[in-house]
């Protein structure tokens, strides 16, 4: 398995080395994981287990994305990635349910995907299977990557938080790290259906500050939504907990939503 060499194990730290249907360590004490059914493996410790996003959330994003509305996006994420690294290991920061990783993966490149969220993993898995995609899926904290130091070239880092120390220490030298996030304009025609005063999207606080800038871009493009892909989409974002019954009663009136998407996307190189 070519994922394997570079795992390591979140107990010791020890490399790793698949037997069977089980991950074993190389230390002294041979830690062992288990891989489930659906062919994903519980990396994240006891400690970090129970977080990451709910069933509602990755029910509604599996919708959502399914429905390609995001494809234009994904297909940019992967043309800049492309473009910009020069190896074909790429982490998935914060993977949720897949969708990217297992698109990433389509277009060559071998890609881990990590998240919090057993459940958005274990939908991730599944997608892999169904897809044909070559890609790893561990549940794990972006903050503390089940992986060895200096051994992936590149690191996506899609609506996700920045976890610029960890990225670093898991990258190669000159390796990439692809960061995008909601842009002024992202999702206002849904924000003005739900709150009387809606307001423009405030940049990001948390791009790295060690690593080299090479490029940033913002992404625009329309999205004609029916009654089924609004819901889906109010759901998958934050509003979904913000929102009053008021503003949720007019989104339910919608029948079909016009819907600027706008993501800014930032190319950093680990010097």
């Amino acid at each position: 398995m070519w994922w394997s060499s570079s795992l390591r194990c979140p107990v010791c730290g020890a490399t790793t080395s698949k037997q069977s249907n089980s991950l074993f360590c190389e230390g002294a004490r041979r830690h062992c994981f288990d891989f489930a059914a659906e062919g994903y493996v519980n990396l994240a410790g006891a400690k970090a287990t129970g977080g990451g996003d709910d069933a509602t959330l990755i029910a509604a994003r599996t919708a959502f994305l399914g429905g390609g509305y995001y494809e234009p996006f994904a297909a940019r994420v992967a043309e800049l990635l492309s473009a910009y690294s020069k190896g074909q290991t790429v982490v998935d920061a914060g993977c949720g349910e897949g969708y990217y990783t297992c698109r990433l993966a389509g277009e060559g490149f071998r890609c881990y995907g990590f998240d919090l969220s057993k459940r958005g993993v274990r939908a991730a898995a599944k997608r892999a299977v169904r897809e044909g995609a070559d890609a790893f899926f561990a549940v794990a904290g972006i903050y503390t990557l089940p992986l060895q130091d200096a051994s992936v070239d590149a690191v996506v880092s899609l609506f996700a938080p920045v976890a610029e120390q960890e990225f670093l220490r898991v990258l190669k030298p000159g390796g990439i790290l692809l960061v995008a996030g909601a842009g002024r304009n992202h999702l206002l025609s849904l924000k003005r259906v739900l709150y009387e005063v809606s307001h423009e999207n405030e940049p990001r606080a948390d791009l790295p500050v060690s690593m080299t800038e090479l490029a940033r871009e913002t992404l625009s493009f329309s999205m004609e939504l029916d009654s089924k892909a609004i819901q889906s989409l109010f759901a998958m974002t934050p509003y979904y907990y913000r929102t009053s019954r008021q503003g949720q009663e007019r989104l339910a009136t919608c029948e079909r939503l016009t819907c600027e998407a706008e993501m800014d996307i930032f190319i950093y190189r680990k010097s």
